[in-house]
């Protein structure tokens, strides 16, 4: 059956994606869903009884839970149409005082779960399918105090242009959707709630359903990037021609 997986689905934006491939992919039946927290995944299979929603709970930051992920593909065999991986996370603060853990368990996810997923699941995809992975308007320039979050955000953009190219023979799409801040979870588990942050404060926020709607269309008609909002493609075009050292003194969260 016609299968669509997601990762980081529980909430925010990854929720978001589940209606859009419903909308925009009626023949997708199955969905597997991938995040930690299986007691939300439930929740948000009772909200589409009428597909095939497989709750799947693991820890992509965990190489146990890439082999435990390996092996379901194996078993299932699945016909995938659409791969978001959009599980990540940021945190916001000095490097240098920051807890080890974190920083590192965001390059195991943000970076090294997002290419296993990838080359997990590619052998399983079907002629003109798609893989959206989830980057950041960070991805465009260094950012202080978010260093490490900013880099594997980097990694994400440069990845996803390079497969792009690499899999246009093979009929798949690929696009890396970089959204600028969004009013999810995302800033309470970066320590950046409001009033902590004088730049997130002040930056406009982008709606996650038109970003996950917006991204599946751009993606579909063979974009490589999507960003959502003047505001922020014109900070992309800041990035590509201002000195980074530069925009530093203006992007510290």
């Amino acid at each position: 059956m016609v299968t669509a997986v997601i990762t980081g689905a529980s909430s925010g934006l990854g929720k978001e994606y589940i209606n859009a491939i419903i909308a925009q992919y009626p023949s997708v039946d199955v969905f597997w869903l991938v995040a930690r927290r299986k007691e939300l995944l439930k929740e948000i299979a009772q909200e589409h009884p009428d597909k095939t929603i497989a709750a799947i709970s693991l820890d992509l930051g965990k190489e146990e839970s890439l082999q435990l992920f390996e092996q379901l593909l194996k078993e299932n065999q699945p016909e995938i149409k659409v791969l978001v991986n959009n599980a990540g996370y940021g945190k916001a603060c000095d490097f240098f005082s920051a807890n080890r853990a974190a920083q590192t368990g965001m390059i195991d996810v943000n970076c090294r779960a997002l290419t296993a997923l990838t080359r997990l699941c590619l052998p399983y995809m079907l002629d003109d399918s798609l893989v959206v992975n989830v980057a950041s308007i960070a991805a465009f320039a260094p950012t202080p105090r978010m260093s490490v979050y900013a880099a594997t955000k980097s990694f994400v953009l440069a990845f996803s242009k390079a497969l792009h190219e690499e899999l246009r023979p093979r009929g798949i799409k690929v696009c890396a959707v970089c959204p600028g801040p969004m009013d999810t979870q995302f800033w309470e588990v970066a320590g950046a709630t409001e009033g902590k942050s004088r730049l997130i404060d002040k930056l406009p926020r982008v709606d996650p359903t038109a970003v996950a709607v917006g991204s599946l269309r751009a993606a579909k008609r063979g974009k490589a990037t999507y960003t959502k909002g003047l505001f922020y493609k014109f900070y992309h075009l800041l990035a590509k021609v201002l000195p980074h050292s530069f925009l530093m003194e203006f992007t510290e969260v």
